[in-house]
């Protein structure tokens, strides 16, 4: 038997203007910048990573600021939907939050017993914040520069599959160890069919609902670019591979992305799934107090920074206490 994953390590999006994109999810959200790279695939690119105070695994919301391309249209075979969990009683100060950040959102509306509210980026991307009563041992670690812990996210609670026939990608969390919890109708979202939950096991970003839908979509500005999975061991990650390609999938062969190792694959659906381990971590090569100050390049690619700085605009992160002085 396969070893089950826990759940999301991480979302990877793509959005149009870093600064815009920074300012965003760092002041607005409240989530700190843990890593300022490169995408280690396309390196005239930013590669921002935002996550809880220490970058624990399931909690890192990822960005592509491709300034070049155009806007995105959520549809089938894409991550329709990423939700985050905040603490039970604060989405009264989040929708308070949003109307003074002129954030738009939707009305709250209830899905498997929990509150929802829905939102969407500068980008139009959506997400969602769930309220959720946070165990005591919950393993996140709250930033708190901009939200304060009571109201602070505490990584993923969930993805939404937008899929045109889900059997097979069904079969496929599964296999991958999640459990299909329950079905019912879903409010809000644009299919209007039954929403499917699939629950792994463990206490950070383990939901996966499936809708099914034929609506038609494009990458871009505004959408997701793939969802990664917790293998967090070498061991673990190579059985899950071998389990996936046991269902007739092609994972890539293991790649390093500095932080962690990731394999790839596209699901039956077409959504572009990630394995990623949980080490080295984001303080393998920076210290926890300054994670995010500077540009990292791993390996051979630090061998040319003047040159990939050149390509790329020059960003500030948000401090609060310049927020507050220009207020």
């Amino acid at each position: 038997m396969t070893e089950p994953t826990p759940g999301i390590h991480h979302v990877t999006c793509i959005a149009s203007d870093p600064q815009e994109n920074i300012d965003f999810w760092v002041e607005t959200l409240g989530l700190r910048l843990v890593k300022r790279s490169i995408n280690q695939d396309d390196d005239g690119t930013y590669h921002f990573f935002f996550a809880d105070a220490e970058g624990t695994p399931g909690t890192s919301m990822t960005f592509f600021p491709w300034e070049d391309i155009s806007q995105g249209k959520v549809g089938s075979g894409q991550v329709s939907r990423t939700a985050f969990r905040v603490p039970e009683g604060s989405l009264d100060y989040w929708e308070d939050r949003f109307d003074d950040y002129g954030v738009e959102y939707d009305d709250r509306i209830e899905r498997f017993g929990e509150t929802v509210l829905p939102f969407r980026d500068p980008d139009g991307l959506p997400i969602e914040l769930v309220a959720v009563e946070l165990p005591d041992d919950d393993p996140t670690v709250p930033w708190t520069e901009f939200v304060p812990e009571s109201a602070a996210i505490r990584g993923f609670h969930s993805v939404t599959l937008w899929l045109a026939d889900p059997e097979q990608t069904e079969d496929l969390l599964e296999t991958m160890g999640f459990e299909r919890v329950g079905t019912e109708s879903s409010p809000g979202d644009t299919p209007g069919d039954e929403r499917t939950r699939f629950a792994a096991e463990g206490p950070v970003g383990k939901y996966v609902d499936v809708l099914p839908t034929i609506e038609g979509g494009r990458q871009g500005h505004g959408t997701v670019h793939h969802v990664a999975f917790q293998t967090p061991t070498d061991d673990h990650q190579m059985e899950m591979r071998d389990a996936v390609r046991s269902l007739g999938l092609r994972p890539t062969q293991q790649i390093d992305r500095h932080w962690f190792r990731s394999v790839y694959f596209r699901e039956f659906g077409g959504v572009l799934f990630e394995l990623a381990t949980s080490g080295p971590g984001y303080t393998s090569d920076e210290p926890l107090s300054e994670l995010g100050e500077r540009l990292v390049l791993p390996g051979s690619f630090g061998d040319r920074r003047d040159e990939i700085e050149s390509q790329l605009t020059s960003v500030t992160v948000p401090r609060a206490e310049q927020a507050d002085a220009d207020d």
